[in-house]
């Protein structure tokens, strides 16, 4: 019996744009690559895949990040889970510090709400 897949989009913004899918635009194609191979896992297996590849996010409600190590470096790309097996990614970039910048945070938490109020 095939297990149904889930989908994986880009959020979308007012004017068109796909962030995610531009931030990806700028990384090597290794590290492209990379984060491909884990937004697979996300298709294939769900809400199944855990740690370390994805993380719930302290302190924001529904707002996940998907983990990949790169050759450019630690590839983050935060996402919600939506019905209809369903992953929008709100939010991309490389972290290089040990703590998740307040600045990338608060991007991603503004587009997490934008998506939740069109539910």
């Amino acid at each position: 019996m095939q297990k149904e897949s889930w989908s994986v989009v880009f959020y979308e913004d007012e004017r068109g744009r796909r962030p995610v899918s531009e931030f990806l635009a700028t990384l090597s194609e290794d590290a492209r690559t990379a984060v491909v191979r884990d937004m697979t896992l996300l298709r294939e297996f769900g809400i199944a895949v855990s740690f370390p590849t994805v993380r719930p996010v302290e302190g924001v409600r529904k707002l996940w990040e998907l983990r990949t190590k790169t050759v450019d470096g630690a590839v983050r790309i935060f996402y919600v889970a939506q019905r209809g097996r369903q992953f929008i990614l709100l939010h991309g970039f490389i972290k290089k510090t040990s703590k998740t910048p307040r600045q990338e945070l608060a991007i991603a938490t503004k587009r997490l709400r934008a998506v939740l109020n069109k539910e």
